[in-house]
């Protein structure tokens, strides 16, 4: 597998996610399919089958996880606060609106709208990418394209 970028704060959030899930399986699943098969014919007992998926679904986590984490390297934003990379907070300003955004720079893998990590792979992020302190950028948004200025640029 090909090494894997990923901020610190995405490194340690994946390690936190993993000690949780380690934890639910082999406290709460383990309990649940103990509990099940005390109600007889496994054949027909379908909280045992339900307790046996979820413990599928967390295993196949916990190995995404694990396989992630074992070929991550982590990457740190640009600290010169002037260019924009990956792993830095970009405050943005919209020219059109003038409604000011604040998001975080990321990979693919960490990527979450709702809490304003921008993949450096979507359109917003890819204009904003090493682009410096007071540029213009331009995005192609489907009601058209979105101008903003970039008013600061902070490593976590």
């Amino acid at each position: 597998m090909a090494r894997i970028q990923l901020t610190k704060e995405g490194y340690d959030s994946l390690k936190e996610e993993l000690a949780e899930l380690k934890e639910k399986l082999m406290n709460e699943v383990a309990k649940k399919i103990k509990e099940a098969r005390e109600f007889g014919d496994l054949s027909e007992n379908s909280e045992y089958d339900e307790a046996k998926n979820e413990q599928g679904k967390i295993n196949s986590r916990i190995s995404e996880i694990e396989e992630i984490l074992a070929n991550a390297s982590i990457i740190e934003g640009n600290k010169n606060n002037h260019e924009v990379s990956i792993g830095n907070y970009v405050k943005l300003k919209d020219l059109s609106t003038n409604k000011e955004i604040r998001i975080m720079l990321v990979t693919a893998q960490e990527a979450d709208i709702f809490k304003n990590k921008i993949s450096i792979d979507s359109p917003l992020g890819d204009a904003v990418n090493k682009k410096k302190l007071g540029d213009t950028i331009r995005v192609k948004a489907p009601n058209g394209v979105k101008r903003y200025i970039i008013l600061e640029v902070e490593q976590k």
